[in-house]
């Protein structure tokens, strides 16, 4: 079973895809794990931190996913030397950025800071390349505003992490080429992953709003007593979780009647207003009271067994059903 995978493919001598180099900006867990991403797709992949020991880290931690994936049979031992060879560490931004077609920004989730990378990058990088941010929550206009090459700039932000989570939420700034735009989109897709276009900026963009709506009601049934943590986890996990795998929100309400999504709205719509308007709209607290009560609900969910050895049962588990969704797409 391998990897689901994008790839640059030849086509009458010329490359399908122009962007054949990029560079990462930022070697952190999403910086890292958008080194896994371009490379196995066959990208060279370039890599810059200002901080030296930050790389280094990433590159252990690249080593080990590849080897561990090898080793449980997502890819083959030549898949990851193949990785392995277009990947390089450079110590100068100006010549981590020589030659790319494409930057991928993964710096500090903070404005001043993310203006500030892409001010140096919009001065270093050539005309031609197009600068993108991982950002998760902030505007990407505010973030190349006043940029000479904002018309280049634009919000690329995966979900954590990218290398297994394939979907990229892609919104570009009110002054980015459209040219720019569908070159992004183009290119994520060639790399496996699942992009969707943002037309503006909203806190949270796409999939955090519906993650943090979620994650508001399920607290609020820990904090009122409706529930402890595992029977809230339990309907999502075993439940919601198992619809949601398959299809979104709209695709699981048109199976839920025979005719349709029409049907269901039209049958259960005052069924869920009533629920709407009970739903509580004041956000938690996150009071360190709060946040120990959900975290000794969890751990006694979880037993002793490790975070990491949790995190990679749950990337086992998403790239088999990913590979499952292939096999026996939608019809």
């Amino acid at each position: 079973m391998g990897f689901p995978r994008g790839k640059i493919t030849e086509r009458d001598g010329m490359r399908e895809s122009e962007i054949i180099n990029v560079a990462l900006v930022g070697t952190g867990v999403i910086g890292r794990s958008w080194m896994r991403v371009f490379s196995r797709a066959g990208c060279c992949t370039r890599l810059y931190d200002n901080d030296r020991s930050q790389t280094q880290k990433a590159l252990a931690w690249f080593e080990e996913s590849l080897n561990l994936d090898v080793s449980e049979g997502f890819i083959t031992a030549k898949e990851a030397e193949s990785s392995r060879a277009l990947v390089s560490a450079h110590d100068d931004l100006t010549d981590a950025l020589s030659g790319v077609q494409y930057i991928q920004e993964s710096g500090p989730e903070k404005l001043e800071i993310k203006q500030m990378i892409f001010r140096l990058l919009d001065q270093t990088a050539d005309p031609e390349v197009i600068i993108a941010s991982s950002t998760s929550s902030l505007d990407m206009n505010q973030i190349a505003e006043g940029l000479h090459g904002i018309s280049r700039c634009i919000m690329a932000h995966p979900f954590n992490p990218p290398h297994i989570i394939p979907v990229v939420e892609v919104m570009p700034t009110r002054k980015t080429n459209p040219e720019v735009t569908k070159a992004t989109i183009d290119f994520l897709k060639r790399m496996g992953q699942k992009p969707v276009l943002v037309n503006f900026y909203v806190s949270g963009y796409l999939i955090n709003r519906i993650q943090a709506a979620v994650v508001r009601e399920a607290i609020h049934q820990v904090e009122r007593g409706l529930a402890d943590v595992d029977a809230v986890d339990t309907v999502i996990r075993d439940g919601l979780g198992l619809r949601w795998a398959l299809f979104g929100n709209f695709g699981v309400n048109n199976t839920n009647a025979d005719g349709g999504i029409r049907e269901y709205y039209s049958r259960f719509g005052e069924a869920y207003k009533t629920v709407m308007n009970d739903l509580d709209s004041t956000p938690p607290t996150f009071a360190p009271d709060m946040i120990e009560r959900i975290g000794r609900g969890v751990d006694a969910m979880e037993g002793k067994t490790p975070l990491s050895a949790i995190c990679r049962w749950r990337d086992r588990m998403v790239l088999r059903i990913r590979a499952l969704k292939e096999k026996d797409p939608n019809p």
